[in-house]
């Protein structure tokens, strides 16, 4: 069910396939521009902002998590990035709700939430044409070089 979530995947991130490539991925088949990406992730911040602050536990033990915008150890500095910081901040973000939230949904609510997705999904795809996409280069943005 959540793999409907490009950050939901956990196969093989132990072993070097970092998420920030699947979401960077995902922001290129939907032709995310840089904006869009905020909004995308911005929607997914909201939304776990909401759930940790109406949960006793999660809010007493992770509510500082949201004390700025965005979390992660990657919202204060893009690094080398290369212009490919919604996808590690959403990767930072969406390591927090593959692993803390993702657990405490049942199923209903996890159907809410992918019907949800696919409608800010709808929302942001109306976008792209007026948003200025830019194809990404030959060259991986996350090459180290």
């Amino acid at each position: 069910m959540s793999g409907h979530f490009p950050f939901a995947g956990t196969r093989g991130t132990r072993y070097g396939l970092a998420p920030r490539m699947t979401i960077s991925a995902f922001y290129e088949k939907n032709q995310f521009n840089y904006s869009l990406q905020e909004a995308y992730y911005k929607w997914w911040y909201d939304w776990a902002k909401a759930f940790v602050e109406q949960d006793a536990d999660l809010k007493a033990t992770m509510g500082g998590r949201f004390a700025s915008y965005p979390m992660g150890q990657h919202s204060e500095h893009s690094f080398h990035l290369n212009h490919r910081y919604w996808a590690s901040c959403m990767d930072d973000l969406g390591g927090f709700i593959r692993n803390v939230i993702f657990p405490k949904l049942d199923d209903k609510a996890m159907h809410k939430l992918e019907a949800d997705h696919d409608k800010q999904l709808k929302t942001l795809k109306s976008q792209v044409k007026e948003s200025g996409y830019e194809p990404a280069p030959d060259v991986g943005h996350f090459r180290h070089i």
